[in-house]
């Protein structure tokens, strides 16, 4: 195959990869850019391994603006010509299974008369803490970073905008791309969570008669005030009160080894939201709105509210961002178009992903199921994935000392 022609080929890998997810962004193909300049030299030359280093080197999205191997921190390359299967293996810090998925199956499909084999990427997850805390530690050790690695807070601002559905389907969204996961249901006066994880009826065990074991609904780890009180009885207490009842369930819960414990946070700024902003070593926060006015109006009250008490904000959660009619496929946005958007824009935040106004999602929530564990190939399960992976991927960028983003602020302050 001639340069002109492997450079065209190479081109439109990523130029098909863009057509196929809003993940990724365009590759300079100009006469000077850098894949020209590899590639041109000579395409004979340029063997399998270093051409799927080039690839993703120069695989561009939103979570990886600057190539797969800027973050990756371990490239092994296996290739079995008697099976015609190209193997690479990437240790990274956050999770991007899924695309990463799409990214290998386009390189097969494009690349077939060059590299006539099946490219496989696998991901070896390495997540680490961004604050270093001891919650879940095995020992007395102020210094020992505890089984628990990131905290991260699902706000709204407001009731009724889905907020703990979301929790709940965004924690399973981020087991199914490889990661462990917890959730504890911080709304003392109105707990949704044993409901939605079907295990309503259980009891929390202990051990040890000191912490309680969290419970298990399909592999994901939960503790709610609602599996300590009987689902009729009202939770009449004062704001100081409830404060003390969520703080004892954070840390009075033996949790296992977590990468995320996502908190479902009550709606509203009041006592337990400061208490959990104050005293919890909380990574990071995702709000979630609806494209109405009237909910984007308390949603950038939950942003002011973490902005003072130094949380980051991750991005915003669009949910019931459109309806899609099962007949005709029309999108109908009953709720208004592009809220969640402006918002982001306007605080100069991320849009995380927007999800659409569906029966099924509702069934599932009522039914304590999830689309994610029994469709994880549907499209609403890939609406939620795409969110984790951005959640996961933003949480390292923006919070991770080891972020190249966070690497390039420290190296501009030196000089």
């Amino acid at each position: 195959m001639s340069n002109q022609k492997f450079s065209q080929k190479l081109a439109n890998i990523f130029s098909k990869k863009s057509t196929k997810t809003t993940e990724s962004k365009p590759v300079d193909m100009s006469v000077n850019s850098p894949i020209n300049a590899e590639v041109n030299r000579s395409a004979s030359t340029l063997d399998n391994k270093a051409f799927i280093k080039e690839s993703l080197t120069h695989y561009l999205s939103d979570n990886f603006p600057q190539g797969v191997l800027a973050v990756c921190q371990q490239f092994e390359f296996n290739e079995n010509k008697s099976e015609n299967t190209i193997e690479v293996t990437l240790t990274m810090p956050f999770l991007c299974q899924g695309e990463l998925d799409v990214l290998a199956q386009t390189l097969t499909d494009a690349l077939s008369e060059t590299l006539a084999s099946t490219v496989i990427i696998k991901v070896k997850l390495d997540i680490k803490a961004v604050r270093q805390f001891s919650l879940g530690k095995d020992n007395a050790s102020a210094n020992q970073q505890g089984k628990v690695s990131n905290i991260i807070a699902i706000a709204s601002g407001k009731g009724g905008v889905g907020k703990s559905t979301t929790t709940v389907n965004l924690a399973y969204a981020l087991m199914s791309e490889g990661a462990k996961v917890g959730i504890l249901d911080a709304d003392i006066y109105g707990p949704s969570i044993p409901s939605m994880l079907g295990i309503k009826d259980q009891k929390p065990s202990s051990i040890d008669g000191k912490l309680m074991t969290p419970l298990k609904a399909k592999g994901l780890h939960a503790m709610s005030i609602g599996f300590l009180v009987d689902e009729a009885d009202a939770t009449v207490w004062r704001g100081p009160m409830a404060s003390s009842a969520f703080n004892q369930l954070l840390n009075e819960t033996d949790w296992p080894e977590l990468d995320y414990l996502l908190i479902d946070m009550p709606p509203g700024t009041g006592d337990i939201q400061l208490t959990l902003a104050q005293k919890v070593p909380v990574a990071a926060s995702v709000i979630v709105t609806t494209p109405q006015d009237i909910a984007l109006i308390d949603a950038v009250k939950a942003v002011a509210m973490f902005d003072k008490v130094k949380v980051p904000v991750l991005g915003i959660v669009e949910n019931m961002s459109y309806h899609l009619c099962e007949n005709c496929g029309h999108q109908s946005h009953i709720f208004g178009e592009s809220g969640g958007i402006h918002m982001a824009e306007d605080y100069e935040t991320t849009l995380l992903g927007q999800l659409p106004l569906d029966i099924a999602i509702r069934q599932d929530a009522d039914l304590g199921e999830s689309e994610i564990i029994e469709n994880s190939a549907g499209e609403i399960a890939n609406h939620y994935r795409k969110i984790a992976r951005n959640v996961s991927a933003q949480l390292f960028l923006q919070c991770d000392t080891s972020s190249p983003f966070n690497a390039e602020i420290v190296k501009i302050k030196a000089d």
